[in-house]
């Protein structure tokens, strides 16, 4: 029966008008209007018959390509095969699940009805959205890149002014010199013309005594030529100059601002059914870590002083025992592939290289509990005071502490005590404080940003965050372990969506490199790969 008897049916051609009628070689439902049209086709064999609601069902069988007088009329599970009585009698599909082809095609139609309705209702609309989405950049391309033009522009005109008032100032620095060097060669000139007037005056005055017979004016004469011969000193004057070093083109592209590069992220949307992907049995009494080494392999630690690297098929590829021979508190894998573990009693933080244990940094007074490594190759830290009073995070790079945060703007304390630790990629600081029932999120500085107190959905028990993680979309991931779900909240502490996915007392989290979640059960020892984006 056609699967829209359910509801009134329509005819098959105009869609619009109930069926009355049928084409049985055609297999087609028609309106009374729309026989003729349908009859016009001359091209094949038409057959007009009433159609009843609950006629039965006639149907078009596939020839065996085997035994082609044959209609294949059931079904092989095993070879997904439309058979033929021929082709099961002959003994080829013995011990094959066989099923009526009736049923198979109903169950088929199922799920093609199925598929379709999700195609038109969910799937479609969602590339709708995102080809808005990308028509809407697109407009905005222009501006915003007319923007950066503009501000271009804008550094241009303030370096031309620049240029200008420095030119200008450099010019009337050169005619305030040269007004001074004219006035130096001035006066010099003035005592030298001075000094030839008197040389002239002297040759006059001698010339009348030698052209006179007084004997007066011959004996009153004095020479000054001893005097005239100390000739005035020659001024040299040094014409300034002006240096013009050669332009560095890069060291004044650096001076005018530089363009970053185009930078694409891809967004990646939440799955509305998060699947598990593969099972890792880790052997251990009770598990509380994993931290992903690749994206088969992964690092994790449990109820021992053993860490353990297992592949995704449950496989021992490395184990190493912790120093003290205490268990590790928390376990965490550097950017460079090396393992840094904390020892809370020991009051140590370690680091594996090539199977070697070296002790990085040792506290007093303070015992580390969990690890992050950040986007800088940094450890974040948070520790417990040995009264277990406080609690703090501290950043270190190498064994150097760079930051301790421990209290609000009104000088609270942040965290209680334990809880696990993640870097988002916005650089913001998030703590899984399982004491306090929150996930307490601060900035790159420290201030406090937001505290996750758990959803209004749960109703079955408290909120119990043990684990944290974060991904490329800076979502914030959270272990719930009463209610055996991970949270899932937006950079700004908003919540998304639960992954249940049967969990069981999910604890420790991380993420590898292509969003996949790693979930450590605790009481099942496993670890579970979750695809969610």
């Amino acid at each position: 029966m056609d699967p829209r008897a359910q509801d009134v049916l329509l005819c098959d051609l105009c869609e619009t008008d109930p069926l009355q009628y049928c084409c049985e070689h055609c297999d087609i439902n028609l309106c009374t209007d729309c026989v003729s049209k349908h009859l016009s086709d001359s091209s094949k064999k038409h057959k007009i018959a009433p159609y009843h609601l609950h006629r039965k069902f006639t149907p078009k069988y596939s020839k065996c390509l085997k035994h082609v007088e044959k209609d294949c009329e059931m079904y092989c599970e095993s070879c997904h095969i439309p058979v033929c009585s021929t082709c099961i009698s002959s003994g080829k599909h013995k011990g094959h699940d066989i099923s009526d082809i009736l049923e198979k095609l109903g169950s088929k139609k199922q799920r093609i009805q199925k598929d379709l309705e999700e195609l038109e209702k969910k799937i479609y609309p969602r590339y709708t959205d995102i080809s808005s989405a990308v028509q809407t950049e697109k407009a905005e391309v222009e501006t915003n890149y007319g923007k950066l033009a503009t501000i271009a522009d804008q550094q241009g005109e303030v370096w031309h002014r620049e240029v200008t008032a420095i030119v200008n100032k450099r010019k009337a620095d050169i005619v305030e010199i040269k007004t001074k060097h004219l006035s130096l060669l001035d006066k010099h000139a003035d005592e030298i013309t001075h000094r030839m007037t008197e040389i002239n005056q002297v040759i006059l005055e001698m010339k009348n005594i030698l052209d006179t017979n007084d004997i007066s004016l011959t004996s009153t004469y004095k020479s000054r030529n001893n005097e005239f011969n100390k000739l005035p000193p020659t001024i040299k004057v040094t014409l300034p100059s002006l240096s013009t070093p050669t332009i560095n083109t890069e060291t004044l592209n650096e001076m005018f601002g530089s363009l970053t590069s185009l930078s694409v992220t891809t967004i990646k949307v939440l799955l509305d059914e998060p699947r598990v992907t593969d099972t890792i049995d880790t052997g251990y009494y009770r598990l509380y870590s994993v931290s992903c080494l690749s994206e088969d392999q992964v690092w994790t630690r449990g109820y021992n002083k053993t860490m353990k690297l297992l592949n995704l098929r449950s496989k021992l590829l490395t184990s190493i025992q912790t120093k003290s021979g205490n268990a590790p508190r928390d376990i965490v894998v550097t950017q460079d592939g090396d393992l840094v573990y904390t020892d809370y009693y020991d009051q140590t933080i370690n680091l594996i290289k090539n199977k070697q244990i070296h002790t990085v940094i040792t506290l007093q007074g303070w015992r580390p509990h969990s690890v992050c490594c950040t986007a800088a190759n940094q450890l974040l830290v948070i520790m417990d005071s040995d009264d277990l009073k406080q609690s703090k995070v501290v950043r270190y790079s190498g064994s150097t502490q760079k930051q301790s945060i421990q209290f609000d703007d009104q000088g609270r304390l942040l965290y209680s005590s334990g809880g696990d630790i993640s870097e988002n990629r916005n650089l913001d600081i998030c703590v899984a404080d399982c004491v306090a029932r929150a996930v307490v999120v601060v900035n790159q500085s420290g201030k406090l940003r937001f505290r996750y107190t758990g959803h209004p959905s749960n109703t079955e028990q408290s909120f119990y965050p043990d684990g944290i993680t974060t991904d490329s979309q800076s979502h914030i991931l959270t272990a719930d372990y009463n209610n055996q779900r991970i949270h899932i909240l937006d950079q700004d502490g908003q919540f998304l969506r639960y992954i249940h996915c049967g969990l069981l007392g999910p604890y420790g989290l991380c993420v590898d490199t292509r969003d996949n979640l790693f979930v450590a059960e605790r009481d099942t020892a496993k670890v579970k790969k979750i695809q969610y984006l």
